[in-house]
């Protein structure tokens, strides 16, 4: 319980409270006549004709289905070590940039558009630059977190590649990794003023067979201004791992895991949540369709207690009726308790 708890505690230092200036208007964007913005108008252009990307963006964590056969055999056991120590070398808990890593297709990036160049500035106050000016790629750029980026126009849509990415960062949340032969591609489509969506592909054939990716949705965030997010504690500062929480486990019966075997249903961050709880070699398992850019997500949960269970990093309890029969599970995060009730 300590173990669990500490780790909790210890990774509410790694994320910033999200919040944003409520009334700040937008200069220059079409609105209707009762002055909101009229987020469907036309994209607006530059001097050269092409879209205008300039603006405040944010958006959800994109979802993806990398086909777990096209990742190299070493993956897989890297992947195995990544989760047996709560996922504490993702350079987002390191305090460190996340480079290519899908999260960074999320969240809130202002754009700095201009003829010869364009800026993507992140709320962590991490930064790229595409350069616009007819360079080519650099045949060998200095490996850094953040890459190499050059970018040209197929008609409306901006087509950026990146090469020179070091192999500190992952390509998601739940720590595919890849090598300094990276190479990703995004295209970028402005469909009107308030949608802009990103098409990323990842290519590194050390890892991957054939390439891979998914496309992220922004929306405008317009009349507000985006303020930082910056990491304030690292997860260097973690302790414990899976198999320091399963030395300290306690015993519960088959016939209580059995009780808690079902179907839960809520909202996670504005979004919906399931969580399938099965038992398997008197073990519970929890699976969380779609949870991570990979696919669905299993964590196997171990006993605390007769209620409380410790799954990869997050908490889980129990909530049983009268008869001892699970009603609903909380899950317990860094951003707060969710709670699940149980489906017929």
């Amino acid at each position: 319980m300590r173990l669990l708890l500490a780790t909790l505690i210890l990774m509410m230092g790694t994320i910033s409270a999200e919040a944003q200036w409520l009334d700040r208007p937008t200069s220059g964007i079409p609105r209707s006549p009762d002055g909101k913005p009229d987020l469907t108008a036309p994209a607006p252009r530059g001097p050269d004709g092409k879209p205008d990307l300039t603006g405040i963006w944010n958006g959800p964590n994109p979802v993806s289905r990398p086909d777990p056969a096209n990742a190299q055999a070493w993956v897989d056991d890297l992947l195995r070590q990544r989760r047996q120590d709560y996922f504490r070398g993702r350079p987002f808990f390191q305090c460190l940039p996340s480079g290519p890593e899908s999260g960074r297709f999320a969240g809130w990036k202002r754009i700095l558009q201009t003829p010869a160049a364009l800026a993507i500035l992140n709320d962590d106050l991490t930064y790229r630059v595409i350069h616009m000016d007819g360079r080519e790629l650099e045949a060998k750029p200095a490996p850094s977190w953040m890459g190499y980026s050059v970018g040209r126009w197929d008609g409306d849509t901006l087509v950026v590649n990146s090469v020179g990415f070091n192999d500190k960062t992952w390509l998601n949340d739940a720590g595919l990794p890849h090598t300094e032969a990276l190479r990703v591609t995004e295209r970028y489509r402005r469909r009107d003023v308030g949608h802009l969506e990103v098409e990323v592909t990842y290519t590194d054939p050390a890892t991957y067979a054939k390439p891979w990716g998914f496309t992220a949705n922004m929306a405008l965030a317009a009349d507000t201004e985006m303020l930082e997010a910056v990491c304030e504690r690292s997860s260097q500062l973690w302790t414990g791992s899976v198999s320091d929480a399963s030395s300290s486990a306690v015993t519960v019966s088959p016939d209580m895991l059995a009780r808690y075997v079902g179907v839960y249903s809520g909202v996670w961050g504005g979004n919906k949540r399931t969580v399938e709880v099965s038992l398997s070699g008197g073990q519970l398992i929890v699976k969380i369709p779609g949870g991570t850019i990979a696919g669905d997500e299993s964590r196997p949960l171990v006993p605390l207690s007769q209620t409380l269970f410790e799954g990869l990093g997050l908490g889980y309890q129990f909530m049983v009726n009268e008869n001892g029969i699970a009603t609903d599970v909380v899950e317990i995060h860094i951003s707060g308790p969710y709670r699940y009730p149980r489906q017929p």
